[in-house]
């Protein structure tokens, strides 16, 4: 942010302390985007709703939240330290951090897998370590990549030791590509509505 721009605090937007984890944070969003969504009949307001978007697309990104949050404690020093939660988790609880960027790989996984095999349908399958140098993980960070995403049926191994998308594959990135069309659609007409 340059100087003289005033700071949005994105936690405030979403109701949220700069703590919170992940699920925290989605069910903060999922709530507040129904109360204000245009859609809704009972408060619908096309400028909160847009903020809402934007601050969970910022926070839900563990990259681009982690610099954010670099920026918010200088602007809340007293906010550094985390409070004491009355309801510790239980030992061999999940961070979301990890998980956040587990689901980014798989993406970026299914995404490459599905341009091979748009490319040449016959020959569709990568070389794992091209995927994983592309991800730049562990080989036991990858293993469980691999794992996974042949575990969901999304992706084989074929016979020349090569990972390829499978049809199941394909049909979850064509899912995933039309919710994000429909976000950008819905966020894209609320944008115009809004500044009429």
């Amino acid at each position: 942010m340059t100087d003289g721009e005033t700071f949005v605090d994105l936690y405030d937007v979403l109701q949220v302390g700069p703590h919170c984890d992940a699920r925290s944070l989605e069910a903060a969003y999922h709530r507040l985007a129904k109360m204000y969504h245009p859609d809704h009949t009972g408060s619908p307001d096309t400028a909160k709703f847009s903020a809402l978007s934007e601050a969970y697309k910022l926070l839900r990104s563990r990259s681009k939240r982690a610099k954010y949050d670099t920026l918010y404690f200088k602007n809340f020093p007293e906010r550094v330290s985390k409070p004491r939660s009355t309801h510790p988790e239980p030992d061999g609880s999940i961070e979301e951090g990890p998980a956040l960027d587990d689901a980014e790989a798989h993406a970026r996984i299914l995404d490459f897998l599905y341009k091979k095999r748009r490319e040449n349908a016959q020959d569709a399958g990568v070389v794992g370590f091209y995927l994983q140098e592309m991800l730049q993980c562990s080989d036991e960070i990858f293993d469980f990549h691999k794992w996974y995403l042949k575990e969901k049926g999304f992706v084989v191994l074929t016979e020349h030791g090569t990972l390829a998308i499978t049809i199941q594959g394909v049909d979850h990135v064509i899912s995933m590509s039309r919710t994000a069309k429909a976000e950008k659609l819905l966020l894209s007409q609320r944008s115009s509505s809004g500044t009429r």
